[in-house]
């Protein structure tokens, strides 16, 4: 695990030097041409193109996985620090500042847009697949309706026979007040996605303060619906997960599909202008 670790940093420390040297040379040229009076915003554009149509081909590689394109993990890294050095190429491109016309605008908030969630995309991809392994087996995504009706059925048996097992209605009382929505669908989403298990924790303290309440087949019956809670609880979290991370690839990839688009109507409208003039 140590030797894994020291080759991802390793990995990281290289590559983003690369992207790093490669920004400032970048930048650095254009500071330098702009000196003796050329015009770099025509070379920084056909740089930015050229970058976009070079990831959204990471995109193409995704869904046809059968292609003898290359490892996945490989275009994976490529795509992220290829995006870094993109944004450096976007900033010399803009000159650092903001944009004063509409259609600088326009081509401006999608970019920007593109940045933030690839950035997101990076956080989702990294995180949550690592703590999903924290939560049980991984369930398909198909597949967590299924598993958990198939717990909800279970818990309303035990809640239901509960009365005529213990002679109380402790926990069939509960779980009518407590449990019966909780099972029925995926809860506590932001939760699940920021880390935080203090819903689980309330929940299973109250299962558990019941105990004095009912006898040995009632604590028994208690105890089993703490882990039916724990297992919808973890299918909760991996629906949340996976979740995020469709729809993050609905929001990441028609937006850069977009900008691409816009970037070139803006080079073919700039050779326009340029030949005009």
């Amino acid at each position: 695990m140590a030797a894994s670790l020291t080759f991802f940093t390793r990995r990281r420390i290289r590559n983003g030097a690369i992207v790093a040297l490669a920004s400032a040379m970048l930048i650095a040229a254009a500071r330098l041409a702009e000196t003796t009076l050329h015009d770099t915003r025509f070379v920084t554009g056909w740089i930015l193109i050229v970058l976009i149509a070079g990831l959204a081909l990471f995109d193409l590689r995704r869904r046809i996985p059968v292609l003898p394109l290359g490892d996945a993990s490989t275009w994976e890294q490529v795509h992220i620090y290829a995006g870094w050095f993109t944004v450096a190429a976007f900033l010399t491109h803009t000159g650092f500042g903001l944009p004063d016309g509409p259609f600088e605008v326009a081509l401006w908030l999608p970019f920007v847009a593109v940045a933030i969630s690839g950035t997101v995309g990076i956080w989702l991809n990294r995180m949550l697949p690592r703590r999903m392994r924290d939560h049980g087996p991984r369930e398909l995504y198909d597949r967590i309706a299924v598993r958990r009706a198939e717990i909800a059925a279970e818990a309303k048996i035990l809640a239901v026979d509960s009365a005529r097992d213990t002679g109380s209605i402790t926990i069939a009382d509960y779980y009518q007040k407590e449990l019966s929505a909780y099972f029925q669908g995926p809860r506590n989403a932001l939760s699940h996605l920021t880390g935080y298990h203090g819903h689980l924790h309330r929940q299973l303290q109250q299962i558990r303060s019941l105990h004095r309440y009912v006898d040995a087949g009632g604590r028994a019956i208690l105890d089993r619906l703490c882990e039916l809670v724990e297992a919808k609880d973890d299918l909760d979290y991996q629906y949340a997960a996976q979740s995020a991370m469709r729809l993050w690839l609905f929001v990441h990839v028609p937006l850069a599909h977009g900008l691409l688009i816009l970037m070139v109507v803006h080079a073919v409208l700039a050779y326009a202008f340029r030949v005009g003039a």
